[in-house]
């Protein structure tokens, strides 16, 4: 006998999943199924891909709790196609059964896995065709000259150079200027060459970062 967890959601606290249940209920004692659990979101949207009875029901399902899935909509369980296919490709690897009453969508024959194939193409079309705007939008804003990415720090490499002249360590002139020690090197290096920070003459504070850890004699 198949082990079947119904799932029934509402988005408000004025609905019922009463009646929801109820179909569920009739249905699987039709088809000879056992109900192992009853999983219930309660003014729960269903564009949200976390909830508490779905994270659970999915919980029991990765356990190996019941063989089929019942749902009394689509909806119900999904309002994105990429979510509702996530769903139902974890539940396939997983070895459990979909089945919905409103749809008749059974994964768990020929008819039901063909439409599971289907969907999960039009999912893949979904993302192709967003990425594909993205990229044009980024293009777009090229081609006008807008800036794409994290804007560069409005550092005054001026000023860093000859605090470090002044013989501040990198710790002191990073914190002078809002910046990290890496990047105060970076500045050194990038308008002096490598290795042209380490001929500055040290100060007391850049000898106590620079001093190596005393050992036991």
């Amino acid at each position: 006998m198949k082990r079947a967890a119904l799932y029934a959601r509402v988005s408000t606290f004025d609905q019922t999943t009463d009646n929801q249940l109820l179909d569920l209920r009739q249905m699987v004692e039709q088809r000879g199924y056992q109900i192992v659990e009853e999983y219930v979101d309660q003014g729960i949207s269903g564009a949200k891909a976390r909830r508490p009875a779905l994270d659970k029901m999915m919980a029991a399902a990765r356990r190996g709790e019941f063989d089929i899935l019942v749902v009394w909509a689509t909806d119900r369980l999904a309002r994105s196609v990429k979510h509702f296919v996530e769903v139902l490709a974890e539940l396939d690897h997983l070895g459990i059964a979909y089945l919905s009453y409103r749809e008749q969508l059974d994964t768990s024959g020929p008819l039901g896995r063909a439409v599971m194939i289907i969907v999960s193409a039009i999912a893949e079309l979904e993302r192709s065709l967003i990425i594909e705007r993205v990229r044009a939008g980024i293009r777009r804003a090229r081609l006008e000259g807008r800036h794409i990415g994290r804007r560069p720090l409005d550092i005054d490499r001026p000023a860093v150079l000859r605090d470090r002249d002044r013989g501040l360590s990198l710790t002191e002139v990073g914190k002078a200027h809002g910046i990290s020690r890496a990047m105060v090197s970076k500045v050194v290096r990038e308008q002096r060459g490598p290795g042209s920070h380490k001929t500055l003459p040290e100060t007391d504070s850049q000898l106590h970062e620079n001093r190596p850890p005393e050992t036991a004699a």
